[in-house]
């Protein structure tokens, strides 16, 4: 794996695997890097640089094969590694995260669903069942999830990834609405924060 890629990079991998996913949906077996980039809308020179951070793919004159970058790209995301889950809050966010089928899909197994509401422990939400939030620590400790998706308000947020850390969790995935700091990765999603850009893109068009 390449050590001290840039943030924006890695940012931009998944970008890669879809649309990479997408044209092996459509039988395409070869593509260049400036076909791609009108794809991905940064330039061919850039794409180049990107794919560079992990050794390289392609060949001068052909372009890449589809097949085999999507597959190295999802090695380097690690979607071979079949991730198993846990979503803490079983709310209208929580809810929707269990829901998604396109998780299992790329190797993301949602085990259980965790909250404190008596009417819902006990229950299932698409067939994952909702556990009693006090146990969480002892879930985690015995079953050994990989992601924790926090779906919980901003102010319980703290608590819950405290049980998270101490409990051997990997990595969480945050739509608490806190920024916190934590000592496993964290990313966060602001869905406000995607919205407002939106809104000032619109605001501001490009001329």
């Amino acid at each position: 794996m390449a050590k001290n890629v840039p943030e924006v990079v890695a940012r931009r991998l998944p970008r890669y695997y879809r649309y990479l996913g997408e044209l092996l949906g459509q039988g395409v077996n070869r593509i260049s890097s400036r076909t791609l980039s009108e794809k991905m809308r940064v330039t061919a020179s850039q794409i180049r640089q990107d794919l560079n951070c992990f050794g390289g793919f392609g060949q001068q004159g052909y372009g890449y094969n589809v097949y085999d970058l999507h597959e190295a790209i999802g090695e380097i995301l690690g979607l071979n590694n079949h991730y198993r889950m846990i979503v803490i809050g079983a709310g209208n966010v929580g809810r929707a995260v269990a829901n998604y089928a396109g998780f299992r899909r790329r190797g993301f197994n949602i085990e259980a669903v965790f909250d404190v509401k008596p009417e819902l422990i006990g229950s299932e939400i698409n067939g994952i069942p909702v556990l009693d939030a006090a146990n969480l620590g002892e879930y985690c400790r015995t079953h050994l999830p990989h992601i924790a998706a926090v779906a919980v308000p901003g102010a319980a947020a703290p608590d819950i990834v405290e049980v998270l850390e101490g409990s051997g969790i990997l990595g969480i995935w945050n739509f608490s609405h806190s920024d916190f700091e934590c000592s496993v990765p964290v990313e966060t999603v602001h869905m406000s924060d995607s919205l407002m850009t939106l809104s000032y893109r619109i605001t501001n068009p490009k001329k």
